[in-house]
């Protein structure tokens, strides 16, 4: 008996981005700023790539974070990844809590 693969199992899966914003003056949970499914997804990371805003790729937050509605905080369940994935990039653009002590930034020179 010969296999054939329907449809649903050989079809692309979906581009999924979202856009937070987070304002650490604000003390408040980031915000979906905005999101978007397959070709606003890559509009949006092309976007991101070429006006320098780091990006982190997890299609499992992105299909999570594509849920809630534009302008809805990051619900609790998540706020711990967020925040890490938020605090590393701080840290990749050299910025530290000025309480912060010994922290040096990484040099970015090869």
């Amino acid at each position: 008996m010969k296999y054939q693969a329907s449809k649903s199992q050989t079809k692309a899966p979906k581009k999924q981005a979202a856009a937070l914003k987070y304002s650490a003056q604000d003390n408040a949970a980031p915000i979906v700023l905005a999101k978007g499914d397959n070709a606003l997804a890559e509009e949006m990371i092309a976007l991101a790539h070429a006006h320098g805003v780091l990006i982190h790729e997890d299609p499992h937050l992105a299909e999570i974070l594509n849920t809630l509605d534009i302008g809805q905080e990051v619900p609790q369940e998540i706020f711990v990844i967020v925040a890490e994935i938020i605090a590393f990039s701080y840290v990749l653009q050299g910025k530290y809590p000025a309480n912060w002590q010994g922290i040096q930034p990484i040099n970015t020179e090869a």
